[in-house]
């Protein structure tokens, strides 16, 4: 199966921090300013940070995942490492031993 290749014009113009939020420039800043007001300016110049909606639909692009502005951290699941994969299908094993008999049990009791 090919591997999923992140969307590389996206790439270039955000930044992702370390907390898995999305920075972003916002249009109509950068030039032409002398005829915009003050208050626009400055609002333009606030909060770049991406929505939650908008880093929603980022990280099908990105194949990874994302917070958006208003989304707390731990909303964000992180993937396990390997000693807490082992350790997880170690106890899955252990439980399925301990499941197949317990169940015969249960079902000659029922007759």
């Amino acid at each position: 199966m090919p591997k999923n290749k992140s969307h590389k014009g996206s790439l270039k113009r955000i930044r992702l921090t370390a907390t898995g939020l999305v920075r972003h420039n916002r249009a109509f800043g950068k030039h032409l300013r002398s005829h915009k007001s003050s208050k626009r300016l400055r609002r333009l110049r606030t909060d770049k940070m991406m929505s939650n909606p908008e880093a929603k639909r980022l990280e099908k692009l990105l194949f990874r995942r994302l917070r958006g502005r208003d989304q707390a951290r731990h909303t964000l699941k992180k993937s396990p490492s390997p000693q807490q994969r082992a350790e997880a299908r170690a106890a899955k094993a252990s439980a399925a031993k301990a499941a197949p008999k317990a169940a015969p049990k249960a079902a000659a009791e029922k007759k």
